[in-house]
């Protein structure tokens, strides 16, 4: 392989604190680089807040000002650039006589498997040491069991490539141990063998569930659990344009919708599994809590996009995946509750970063435990998605049966997903719940809706 040089990309950082970080990217451009770009800085819990990009088709130049989320403790800045550097093509002979480049091997999955006594909020715990060990959690199989012991079967592949090495795998099980403390039983680190393929899968979903989870536009005429409020459905709009009158030899594609967490990585997985190519592109700050984006494009074979059909289907895609980019229900499995989360796998085989660790760490403030989870993939007629699936424990401080409080768990992770706007969707969300315990009347006694409001509210949702 060729060498790259290292000021390839540059992180300059802020000059005071809360001040973005410039990440500038100068390398041989590549098909679907912007998006692999966005997804690895969102793994890495961060925000683009502006944005612009330029390639003329062999070499790109990008800078991004990111700012990580509240949620993120640490950004290992340095961890990242090498990341940031391994994504950008090498300079090397074959790209310069367009030759294609060899194709890198797949990272080996290790079984991380362990034992120890349940409490709340283990789950997001154990699944913040991994994020924060650079970790990606392919596949997990949690159970709980009747005398409350957790077995744990974490799949993981290591973004640093170092897990093979002994003081890597000590320092995993070292991090682990330090948040386990005395409740931690056994703890092993090991390359995943036969059982890994075993875990692949999902549990099959029934019709019933997959039809409310898997259906092509969520936000039209909804009613079900992933329903949102008529104020909130006028703050989730999208409007997604395209115009062949400005250049000669590209479409515009304008953009302008709320802003959410990965709203830049969305549009670009779209677009690269489209396979369109982005001749300059810009995001502008928020303004009015509102994103605008524009791109000019091209199609594969080098031309604008003209065909009616084909522009429609295109917008049609990206305002899905912009508004919805991942389907949350609250449904019955047997007696149980089960949370059901799932988000569109690219056509490369990547799914979407941080999902695992939003949920947990949603369920967690809400205070509502996990008595089991799993990560597996769904095949639908279009696309393949991600599942994650969490049977929740019924003994916390909501009636789970409740359909108004299952209503509001699905609104608290929607929320948690698109953080950006969650202050003007809890407002929302309080002023529907009154208004739906006034149509069911009142009572002197507190009802589940109550002890839920005033659960956000100490959450600080």
């Amino acid at each position: 392989m060729g060498m790259l040089c290292d000021d390839a990309v540059v992180i300059q950082k802020g000059n005071k604190p809360g001040e973005p970080h410039v990440i500038t990217i100068n390398c041989p451009d590549k098909t679907g680089l912007s998006c692999d770009i966005c997804r690895t800085i969102l793994d890495y819990g961060l925000c683009i807040t502006k944005g612009d990009v330029s390639t003329d088709g062999r070499w790109c130049y990008i800078v991004l000002w990111v700012v990580p989320h509240s949620s993120i403790p640490i950004v290992r800045w340095p961890n990242l650039k090498n990341r940031l550097l391994s994504l950008s093509p090498s300079c090397t002979v074959s790209f310069y006589l367009n030759q294609p480049s060899p194709c890198s091997v797949p990272s080996p999955v290790y079984l991380l498997a362990f034992c120890c006594l349940d409490r709340k909020g283990l789950l997001h715990d154990v699944t913040q040491v991994l994020c924060e060990l650079e970790f990606t959690i392919q596949r997990v199989k949690v159970t709980t069991t009747p005398d409350g012991r957790v077995m744990d079967l974490f799949f993981i592949t290591d973004n640093l490539e170092l897990i093979h090495t002994q003081k890597r795998q000590d320092e995993a099980c070292e991090q682990l141990h330090s948040v386990l403390g005395d409740s931690c039983i056994s703890c092993e680190l090991k390359l995943a063998g036969p059982q890994y393929d075993f875990h692949q899968g999902s549990s099959s979903l029934s019709p019933v569930v997959s039809e409310e989870l898997f259906r092509c536009e969520p936000l039209e005429n909804e009613t079900g659990s992933q329903a949102f409020s008529p104020d909130m459905k006028k703050l989730m709009k999208a409007s997604v344009s395209m115009d062949n009158s400005l250049s000669p030899a590209h479409t515009l594609l304008q953009i302008q919708c709320i802003d959410h967490k990965g709203l830049l990585y969305d549009i670009m997985r779209t677009l690269k599994d489209y396979e369109i190519q982005i001749a300059y592109g810009r995001l502008c700050p928020v303004t009015k809590d509102k994103r605008e984006l524009d791109l000019f494009i091209q199609q594969k074979d080098g031309k604008k996009i003209v065909d009616p059909d084909k522009q429609s289907a295109l917008c049609s895609r990206l305002k899905v995946e912009m508004l919805h980019p991942l389907r949350v229900i609250v449904a019955n499995r047997g007696p149980d509750t089960e949370l059901l989360v799932a988000n569109p796998v690219e056509l490369s085989g990547n799914g979407r970063p941080r999902v695992f660790y939003d949920v947990t760490l949603a369920l967690k403030t809400l205070g509502i435990c996990i008595f089991s989870a799993e990560i597996g993939r769904h095949s639908t007629a279009d696309r393949e998605w991600e599942v994650y699936r969490f049977l929740l424990d019924e003994n916390c401080k909501f009636e789970l049966s409740n359909m108004v409080v299952r209503n509001h768990i699905v609104d608290m992770l929607e929320a948690s997903f698109n953080s950006l706007f969650v202050l003007q969707h809890n407002n929302i969300v309080s002023g529907e719940k009154r208004n739906k315990r006034s149509s069911h009347g009142s009572s002197g006694s507190q009802n589940p809706d109550d002890r839920y409001e005033k659960e956000q509210i100490k959450a600080g949702f």
